[in-house]
C-alpha cells in the first residue's frame, strides 16, 4: 500500500483463464431449440429427450441437459424429473411481465433516439420498413418477424445503446410465440404502419410522440394474446395454474 492507493504486487501468483469458445456447444444447442420452440415448430406439450436431441444434433447429452435447464429457467420447457420433458404452455402471465419490461425499456429507448439518431440512422429505417413491405407482398411471414425485430434492435444500436436490445431480447421470447401465432398479411400490415409511425416521430425528433408510438405499439399484444387464446386454448396457461 502506498499514498497512491492499494496495488497487486508484481509478484502475486494469478492463474492464466482460458477464453471458452463461444458459441460453446450447448450455446448452440440452446439457440437452435429456442428458435424451434418460438417459432411454433416445438409447439407447446410437444415431448422430447435429451437422448434424441443429442442424437440428431450429433453433440453429447451434458451440452443438452445444460440448454434444457437454461430454457426451463426461462419458462420454455417444463422437465419432469424420470418422466417427460416437454414444451412448456404460453403463459400469459409471463407474456404480459414481457411486454412492460420491454415496453419500459423500449420507450426510453425511443427518447434516446430522437436525439442520438443520424440521418443515416433514420435513412437505414426507411429502408428496413421497405424491406418489410416487400416481405408482405411476397407472403414471406418468416422474413416479416426477422425484420420486424431487425427494425426494432436497429433503433437501439444506432442510439448508442445496443446493451439495451441484449436486455429485451432475453425477455421478449414469451411475446414472440403470440407474435407467430398472430401473424398473418393484416397483422403484418397494422404493424408495418405502426413502425412508420414510430419513424415520423423519430424523423421529427418528438420523443414525446415516439414514447407514444411505441407504447401503442407493443399494446397491440393484449389484443393479439386474447384473439391467439379464442384459438389455441389448449396452449395457454393462466396465472392461476
Amino acid at each position: 500500500m502506498d499514498d497512491a492507493g492499494l496495488r497487486v504486487d508484481d509478484e502475486l501468483p494469478l492463474p492464466q483463464i482460458r477464453q471458452a469458445a463461444i458459441p460453446t456447444v450447448a450455446d448452440q444447442v440452446f439457440a437452435a431449440l429456442q428458435q424451434r420452440i418460438l417459432t411454433l415448430e416445438l409447439p407447446p406439450r410437444t415431448r422430447i429427450s435429451e437422448a434424441d436431441v443429442a442424437r440428431r444434433m450429433g453433440v453429447s447429452r451434458q451440452p443438452v441437459r445444460e440448454a434444457f435447464k437454461r430454457l426451463a429457467k426461462l419458462g420454455f420447457l417444463q422437465i419432469r424429473p424420470q418422466t417427460s420433458t416437454s414444451v412448456s404452455l404460453i403463459s400469459e402471465e409471463a407474456v404480459l411481465r414481457a411486454r412492460f419490461i420491454r415496453t419500459a425499456l423500449e420507450v426510453q429507448t425511443c427518447r434516446t433516439a430522437c436525439e442520438k439518431l443520424s440521418e443515416d440512422g433514420l435513412e437505414a429505417l426507411a429502408a428496413l420498413i421497405e424491406r418489410q413491405k416487400a416481405a408482405i407482398e411476397a407472403q414471406d411471414r418468416d422474413g416479416f418477424h426477422a425484420l420486424d425485430d431487425q427494425f426494432h434492435r436497429e433503433i437501439c444500436m444506432r442510439s448508442g445503446v445496443g446493451y439495451v436490445w441484449d436486455l429485451i431480447h432475453d425477455s421478449k421470447g414469451h411475446m414472440d410465440r403470440i407474435r407467430m401465432l398472430s401473424l398473418n398479411p393484416s397483422s403484418q400490415r397494422q404493424a408495418l404502419e405502426e413502425h412508420v409511425v414510430i419513424l415520423d416521430a423519430l424523423s421529427a425528433r418528438d420523443p414525446d410522440a415516439a414514447a407514444a408510438a411505441i407504447t401503442n405499439h407493443l399494446s397491440r399484444i393484449l389484443v393479439l394474446i386474447e384473439e391467439v387464446k379464442a384459438m389455441n386454448h389448449s396452449w395457454f396457461t393462466d396465472a392461476s395454474e
